[in-house]
């Protein structure tokens, strides 16, 4: 019988494919009908889709995806030494996004020339192709932990543990500190060596001295020493399972909040005025752009910039022309995110910096 490793292994191979081959399917089984429609019922036609998809998914199934596979698996030299962006990312973005988008496109376009409009593909961009892309995206990152039991790995690798209190020290007062001053300044009088520097002068007297440590002297504020690295303690009790966390359920919300603006941006392109204009083509195609980000790895500090570069600032642009052409086909709270981001980043990474923003009397 495989062991649980296998199985894990042979489930999340399966799902990718799947992930890879199902939105194929259907796409262009979608495409084949439009085009058996737009043709007068040309069955001819609707065949030679069908069959043009059947042999694209063999062949990168052949040639690219199960190489690919093979090479990831027995851990290639060149392969392993990848760290900083996911192979198995990029092969499918370029191998089953970039095709469906450009059949979207393709659909959009043969309806415009015929001077129909039949079918505008308003749900299958968002429900499946993006499904797909995020079931891809979670797999690769939940792929280093195990499917049983507590998690180990993810979170080593995942979690961003907070300051926690591991000392607490009395703090002197400046009250405190002048009686002490006062005290030794009395001392010093009647030693005469502490004023060239010698260590058995006052501060030496200040720290081995008991008189100097009395409640009057010291405050009672705590001074307090936190460790990066440490572990809130864990929660017990009736209502204990209201403190409990799995960074494995975790990344499934972070994936697919991750995704959430480009969803509504293909949402938009599904529109009917949107789609069957000329401005679905710059749609999808920043939509694509995209999706690129995937290809980082998650906690990758290029991730941030990529984000703003290859998402936020375009998808800007292109709302606000979008707004202004076709009225409010995309909520307003999708620009404004857009506008923040863009701006905090610009001033966090580049103008904090300048001289102008650290002056000390600013905020």
């Amino acid at each position: 019988m495989p062991s649980g490793k296998t199985l894990k292994l042979i489930l999340y191979e399966v799902l990718q494919y799947a992930a890879l081959i199902i939105p194929l399917f259907v796409i262009m089984e979608r495409f084949a009908r439009l085009i058996h429609d737009v043709k007068g019922q040309d069955l001819t036609a609707y065949w030679l889709v069908v069959a043009a998809s059947v042999a694209y998914v063999t062949s990168v199934t052949l040639l690219v995806w199960v190489p690919l596979k093979y090479l990831i698996l027995r851990r290639r030299r060149f392969i392993s030494e990848i760290t900083q962006w996911r192979p198995t990312a990029l092969a499918y973005l370029i191998l089953c996004t970039l095709p469906c988008f450009a059949i979207l496109i393709a659909s959009s376009k043969v309806q415009v020339d015929r001077g129909q409009t039949r079918d505008h593909f308003a749900e299958l961009p968002v429900s499946l192709v993006l499904f797909s892309l995020i079931c891809v995206d979670i797999i690769e990152r939940i792929r280093p932990c195990k499917l049983i039991g507590e998690s180990d790995s993810l979170d080593s690798d995942f979690d961003i543990h907070g300051p926690v209190l591991t000392h607490l020290d009395q703090v002197t007062t400046v009250t405190g500190q002048l009686h002490a001053d006062e005290s030794q300044n009395g001392l010093t009088q009647g030693h005469p060596e502490a004023r060239n520097g010698s260590t058995s002068g006052r501060w030496q007297d200040l720290a081995g001295s008991p008189s100097h440590s009395t409640p009057s002297s010291r405050a009672p504020s705590t001074a307090y020493l936190y460790s990066s690295s440490s572990r809130p303690r864990s929660h017990s009790g009736p209502l204990g399972f209201l403190w409990r966390k799995d960074r494995r359920s975790e990344v499934f919300v972070e994936s697919f909040l991750f995704w959430f603006d480009t969803v509504e941006m293909v949402r938009v392109a599904g529109d009917q005025s949107v789609f069957y204009s000329a401005w679905v083509f710059p749609v999808y195609i920043l939509a694509f752009m995209s999706t690129l980000r995937m290809v980082i790895t998650p906690h990758n500090p290029l991730l941030c910039f990529a984000g703003v570069a290859l998402q936020d600032f375009p998808f800007l642009i292109i709302r606000v022309a979008l707004i202004v052409v076709f009225d409010f086909v995309t909520p307003v709270l999708y620009p404004l995110k857009n506008v923040l981001v863009s701006l905090t980043f610009i001033y966090f990474t580049f103008l904090s910096k300048l001289r102008l923003f650290r002056r000390q009397s600013m905020f």
